[in-house]
């Protein structure tokens, strides 16, 4: 028997304690020094309870239940919900200090009712069988003006009349304004961000001439709770604002909002994709940005009553006691997520939609596809990365965002690695002494 290639071993932060976890045999331990130790020095006492564990193992057969669970993953995500992104302009009324779609161009044509059939009919055609809901997505998809906001209407009237739920991010502040447009349609959730409180969040998203936009934002989302509209508040961090944190969880406390089973958070990393934040030192990278959270956290607890990090696992871990499925691919793109544009032309995701160089095909005027680079994407897993192959933290990990990756090394099928361990070290620590 020998140690198997998919434990993750490490000190857990600020502790004499070690964990280890195992996500193909979805098992996890924290070791005190001394058994650390014994295992760093193959030394155990009871090796029976690490081969049950799948710590220890027979490699040929890890390498058997690696394949069946492999087949397992795939039979399950063939058949999981797809998540269709719709992009119904470019345009936005915002200028963001670090917008990734700015050297975008807002093609002239407009949103039609043909265009908004062909898409309907395209995902009902291409889709069916399968669970989906859409996303409405931008630029900014909630932009005044009646002949804008008719055909809006006429895509949500093709959302109820084809039975799928609407999704929609934004930037939430014609939000307000548009709730009545969602009477009838089925709302999954409507995603708002709000980047700190007043002028930390006004200085990085105002609208393009300077006017502040934080006080609208916050009555379009009190007005869609009110309306029992779920919202996914995103706040887009780095160096510049993240200190703004505990401040935007107090508000948003004292709001009243995170008491709502509607509402939800997310934090964004801010990173250079496409051309935006060039060699940019207001960027976070992972680790480093996880670990100012980390200590933030600690020192202002009420953080987690508005948002809990992820620390890779390890908020699944102790929410629900167990370790998640092995995930053999982090990249929804051409498998259980697709973009369209309302040029008709469709792409893999929200990180590629825009870029001219990433087109994969037409649903308008006629439908056409590109089905080798399809296919490179649905290929796309840790079987295929041959920077995968050997890793123990590839079951976790997933390989990382197709698109990132891509920009990165120039290969579609070359890995975005997350440290994973790292994230452990500290995700448990924090989580361990909340509990």
């Amino acid at each position: 028997m020998q140690k198997s290639k998919y434990n993750i071993f490490s000190k857990i932060h600020n502790s004499d304690s070690y964990y280890i976890v195992n996500s193909l045999s979805g098992n996890a331990d924290i070791l005190d020094k001394e058994e650390a130790e014994r295992y760093q020095n193959n030394k155990l006492e009871d090796v029976s309870v690490w081969i049950e564990k799948g710590y220890l193992v027979n490699p040929d057969e890890e390498q058997k239940i690696y394949k069946q669970k492999y087949l397992n993953f795939i039979d399950d995500r063939d058949s999981d919900e797809i998540q269709i992104f719709f992009v119904a302009t470019y345009g936005c009324n915002f200028a963001c200090s670090y917008c990734y779609q700015e050297s975008y161009t807002n093609a002239a044509q407009k949103l039609t009712t043909k265009i908004i059939d062909s898409f309907f009919n395209y995902v009902t055609t291409e889709f069916a069988g399968r669970q989906k809901y859409v996303t409405l997505f931008g630029g900014e998809p909630l932009l005044p003006g009646d002949e804008y906001k008719k055909q809006l209407q006429y895509f949500i009237n093709k959302c109820i009349e084809n039975d799928l739920e609407l999704a929609i991010v934004t930037n939430g502040y014609f939000l307000e304004e548009y709730i009545p447009l969602f009477e009838k349609v089925k709302i999954r959730e409507i995603q708002v961000t709000l980047d700190g409180v007043g002028d930390i969040h006004n200085n990085r998203r105002p609208l393009k001439g300077g006017r502040k936009t934080f006080d609208k934002i916050v009555k379009g989302i009190d007005a869609a709770l009110k309306n029992e509209i779920t919202i996914n508040l995103r706040a887009v961090v780095d160096k510049e604002n993240l200190k703004d944190l505990p401040n935007l969880s107090r508000f948003a406390i004292e709001r009243g909002w995170t008491s709502s089973a509607r509402f939800k958070t997310q934090l964004g990393r801010n990173y250079e994709l496409h051309t935006c934040q060039v060699n940019n030192k207001k960027l976070y990278g992972r680790v480093e940005l996880y670990l100012d959270l980390y200590e933030m956290i600690k020192e202002n607890p009420e953080i987690i009553k508005f948002h809990k990090p992820a620390f890779s696992i390890s908020k699944f871990l102790f929410e629900n006691g167990e370790v998640p499925p092995p995930l053999f691919d982090s990249c929804p793109g051409c498998k259980t997520e697709w973009a369209f544009d309302y040029t008709g032309t469709i792409y893999s995701c929200t990180a590629t939609v825009g870029k001219k160089d990433e087109v994969l095909g037409t649903y308008y005027p006629q439908i056409t596809k590109n089905n080798d680079i399809i296919a490179e994407w649905e290929e796309r897993d840790v079987l295929s990365i041959k920077e995968c192959k050997n890793c123990s933290l590839q079951l976790v990990c997933g390989g990382g965002c197709a698109s990132i990756a891509k920009n990165k090394s120039g290969e579609l099928h070359s890995p975005d690695c997350r440290p994973v361990k790292e994230l452990l070290e500290m995700g448990i620590d924090l989580y361990s002494n909340l509990n």
